[in-house]
């Protein structure tokens, strides 16, 4: 899944692969900018916003992208084999004379003047991995709304930018509630720790291949909730479930170790268990 962390870690390499150097060939396929030609110009720096791509270039120019959740960078040496995906597509290849950057099945492809920036990512809360991150903010923002499900306001960008359905999962579950719980219900405390939990697990795991967010050193056990639907639970042993929260979003939780809302099993309403 395309988070925060792995964002990082594409710009990183997009930036290693591009910046400061003039590009020999531009192309972008995509209808509204399928005339553009970026080459001649140089990459100035590649910049990752929460779970944006801003690749600027000389003359005032950002090709603005978004992986989402299929979207791919990768970067091939001048005789290397292409390995991202068929043909059609490729929705986006900016090369120089040492490396080629192909974008696969890119929902967001666009470009713009770097001075407005802002109308794309403006709306963006405080990014995780970036230098505005602002604990203090990104707890106002969560808790402005105290009726909103915990998951849902935990995936709303411009409440703090970087998190997806993995980290939603995750971090409900190391903060012992469901998804469901409002977040205003949380107990004093929760919210501050909650926010720490998010920044220290995508400081942690955007340098490496494989997300985890547990200490056990084993690669079917890198994640407590998230994808181990039917599995037990590697604290208490019960089954984690999985269900449909908001937006064709799944959430998963330990119905042992959660508490909170959450909806029953056979026909979808909602049960609630105490909260701690």
């Amino acid at each position: 899944m395309p988070e925060g962390d792995t964002v990082w870690r594409t710009a990183r390499r997009l930036h290693a692969a591009l910046a400061g150097e003039v590009l020999t060939r531009s192309d972008l396929r995509v209808p509204r900018f399928a005339t553009a030609d970026l080459t001649g110009r140089a990459v100035l720096d590649v910049t990752p916003r929460g779970k944006h791509l801003l690749t600027r270039i000389e003359g005032g120019l950002t090709l603005h992208s978004h992986l989402r959740m299929d979207g791919a960078w990768l970067v091939y040496a001048p005789d290397e084999r292409w390995r991202g995906g068929p043909a059609h597509q490729i929705r986006a290849i900016l090369a120089n004379a040492a490396h080629t950057a192909v974008g696969y099945r890119l929902p967001v492809l666009e470009l713009l003047r770097t001075a407005d920036e802002s109308t794309t990512v403006g709306h963006l809360g405080p990014d995780l991995l970036g230098p505005d991150w602002d604990p203090q903010e990104a707890v106002r923002r969560l808790t402005a709304d105290p009726s909103r499900p915990l998951g849902e306001a935990l995936l709303d960008q411009r409440n703090l930018a970087g998190i997806g359905n993995v980290y939603k999962s995750e971090l409900a579950f190391l903060a012992g509630v469901t998804p469901w719980l409002p977040f205003g219900e949380l107990p004093a405390g929760v919210p501050e720790r909650l926010v720490a939990t998010a920044h220290r697990l995508l400081e942690a795991n955007k340098e490496g291949k494989e997300r985890r967010t547990t200490t056990v050193r084993h690669p079917a056990q890198r994640l407590h909730v998230y994808g181990r639907e039917g599995r037990p639970c590697l604290r208490c042993g019960a089954a984690i479930r999985k269900a449909e929260q908001s937006d064709d979003r799944v959430s998963y939780w330990c119905p042992g170790c959660q508490s909170g809302p959450s909806p029953a099993p056979a026909d979808g309403t909602t049960q609630h268990r105490p909260t701690n």
